[in-house]
């Protein structure tokens, strides 16, 4: 799985570049697709956003297609990681991920 990491000056910029580049679909809106489907979606963009003065700012902004073309984004924030949401789905994507890298 080949990535590009992205840093922009804001998580709307970042969600604009990605609409740019054909990333339409609004992932969040279909969560229950990527818990149950994941092994149909790759990521291949990652940005993570730190607010410098407030915590409550930081996100990580997912670009994910699946293996049908279909590309969009999933939004996550930090608190967000429970263990039957989407965005655990995704952190254990992005982990395999980097590990399959590294081979």
């Amino acid at each position: 799985m080949e990535r590009q990491m992205y840093h922009y000056a804001t998580v709307s910029k970042a969600l604009q570049e990605l609409n740019d580049k054909g990333y339409t679909t609004d992932f969040n809106l279909e969560e229950e697709r990527i818990k149950t489907e994941s092994e149909n979606f790759e990521i291949s963009h990652i940005y993570r956003y730190e607010g410098e003065s407030d915590p409550g700012d930081e996100a990580t902004v997912y670009g994910i297609k699946s293996k049908t073309g279909e590309k969009g984004v999933f939004v996550v924030s930090p608190g967000s990681f429970s263990e039957e949401g989407a965005s655990k789905v995704l952190l254990d994507m992005s982990i395999r991920g980097r590990a399959e890298q590294q081979q």
